[in-house]
């Protein structure tokens, strides 16, 4: 049916994976490659400001990293757990560690830029040594 969508127009969406207090742990500590957790909240400009983005980096790293999403509404122990005061707040985990932690709003370009050298670079480096 993808086909279909392709030749009336419609672009199949590639959307955040929803995190919450039940699968934190086996969508983003237990991931295999790196993940991206966008902390959003209702009412906040910044949020919204950065929801293109971070739907625009799922779309360019589908199957490079894992672009999720967390309400505290929806996770309120795992934003705890965190340390989480503000949002938006995007933590990049590494085999199930943070690597990196940025609040407030940030462009596409920093995030993929974080992206490239930070996570796939060393994930990359990673995978090439031998024990």
């Amino acid at each position: 049916m993808v086909w279909i969508a392709g030749i009336f127009g419609k672009k199949q969406t590639i959307q955040p994976v929803a995190i919450d207090d039940v699968n934190f742990k086996n969508e983003v500590l237990n991931a295999k490659i790196p993940v991206l957790l966008d902390i959003w909240s209702d009412g906040c400009a910044p949020c919204k400001q950065l929801e293109p983005v971070i739907f625009d980096l799922a779309k360019k790293y589908n199957g490079k990293i894992k672009v999720t999403e967390l309400n505290p509404k929806r996770g309120p122990k795992t934003t705890g757990m965190l340390g989480v005061r503000g949002t938006p707040t995007v933590i990049y985990f590494v085999d199930g560690k943070e690597v990196e932690r940025i609040v407030g709003f940030r462009s596409s370009l920093y995030h993929s830029e974080l992206i490239e050298q930070e996570l796939l670079d060393s994930v990359h480096a990673n995978k090439t040594k031998t024990p």
